[in-house]
Order: C-alpha cells, then structure tokens, then sequence
C-alpha cells in the first residue's frame, strides 16, 4: 500500500515558491537542484509561470553565495516597498499590525501550523507554506485577499528587474488573479534606504563648542529603534 501523502497540485508549487523566497543560505542553495526536478514536472503553474519560476532556481544555483546572500537583503530587508513581510505595506509599524499578527496566526493554529520562535506569520514564504496545506478552492482565496499586496511587491521587483519577480507572479497565479503591468500598479513615494530611517541619531545633535559659552537651548530627546532583527533563516523544507 502507497502510504504517501497526496498532494492537490497547488500544494507542491506553494512549498517551492515559500522555499525560493526564503533566505539562500546553504540549506536551501543545497535544495536548488530537487526544487528545480520538481518545477519540471509541476502542474499547477502555467508553462509561462513554471519557465521563470526555473530560470530563478537556475540563478540562485549559479549565483557566488556570498553575492546572493547580500542581494536578498538588498532586495527584501531594505526596503519597505518590496519587504516580505506582507503586514509592513498595510499598516507598518502601526498598532494594528500588532493585532492582525495575532489573528493570523492563531488561523495558523488552528488548522495545525505552529510557526518557529521569531517566525512572523505575515511572512510570504510563511503564507505560501500555510496555502500548501490547505485545500485547493480554501488556499487560492486565502491567497487571493493578499492579492493586492503582491501585485505591489512584484510591481516594484520588476522595476527593479529582480529575478524574483517571477516567484510573486507565480503566487499571483496560485491565488488565480492576473498579474498587472508594474506601470499599472501605483509606485509609493520614494523613500530613504532603512538603514538611514533607523539610524542612530549624532549624540548630542545640536550641541557645539560655541553653544558652551552660552546657555544651551533645551535639546528634546530623541528614541528612535535600533535595526537588531537579522535576515530571517528558512526552515527546513521538504518538497
């Protein structure tokens, strides 16, 4: 008796795309070549969506390590407008994300999927995850009421010519919605680099030698957060 899982087509695609849109360290780059036999004999992607997604796997594969560890985080950790973290273009760092992790989450417990300690549940590659477990018609909604947000961040990976622009698109595909034109999709102001929005102000801004021979003026504390999270690993993932 066959004994293995049976898998609705959307469930293996899913897994795939939350591995290629996690962090390429050596756990994953080791996975690249059976991530890549899988895509070859997928069916829920469309022949277009299947190709690029593959010609990513290829990237990564030929990539120098070093330089696809640092483009990740160039390209998802330093800007808000193509982050990951799918709650960061709805409400920032707003109260309300606080509550909206929660919910999500506790959807997550419910149906079985108890995330890593540090593992945010708004995280793509976390979401792409939960899809796979759910039933085809349950994961393509779920999918689909983030859909907007994903046209946002493949919108501004292919201004940037990102290869993985073409992992978006193909969760786009997933969630059964079209992808749009980038010149469609409006573009958020432009915005300083994160390292500078949480910068370290000068200590003692605003003082100089001179204001020493006088009374200084009153000088308002500034608090602003440090940048202490680091890159997000994945997961073991098996496919």
């Amino acid at each position: 008796m066959n004994n293995e899982p049976i898998y609705e087509p959307h469930s293996t695609a899913a897994r795939v795309l939350a591995a290629l849109l996690s962090y390429p360290d050596a756990q994953l780059r080791a996975l690249l070549p059976e991530l890549a036999i899988t895509l070859l004999g997928d069916t829920a992607l469309s022949a277009e969506r299947r190709a690029a997604v593959f010609a990513l796997t290829a990237d990564l594969q030929h990539s120098d390590p070093l330089e696809a560890e640092a483009r990740y985080v160039d390209t998802f950790d330093r800007s808000r407008r193509t982050s990951l973290h799918l709650f960061e273009h709805v409400h920032g760092d707003s109260r309300e994300r606080g509550p909206a992790m929660i919910d999500l989450q506790q959807t997550y417990e419910q149906q079985g999927l108890l995330l890593a300690p540090g593992e945010l549940p708004d995280y793509l590659p976390v979401v792409l995850e939960f899809a796979s477990t759910q039933p085809h018609e349950v994961a393509r909604e779920f999918l689909a009421e983030m859909a907007h947000l994903l046209q946002s961040i493949h919108a501004a990976l292919a201004r940037q010519d990102s290869p993985y622009a073409a992992a978006v698109a193909a969760a786009l595909y997933l969630a059964g919605e079209p992808v749009q034109a980038p010149e469609t999709v409006p573009e958020a102001p432009p915005e300083a680099p994160l390292d500078e929005q949480w910068a370290e102000p000068m200590v003692f801004d605003g003082c100089s030698v001179a204001g020493q021979n006088a009374a200084p003026a009153v000088q308002p504390i500034q608090i602003v957060r440090r940048d202490a999270a680091s890159p997000r690993r994945p997961k073991e993932v098996t496919v």
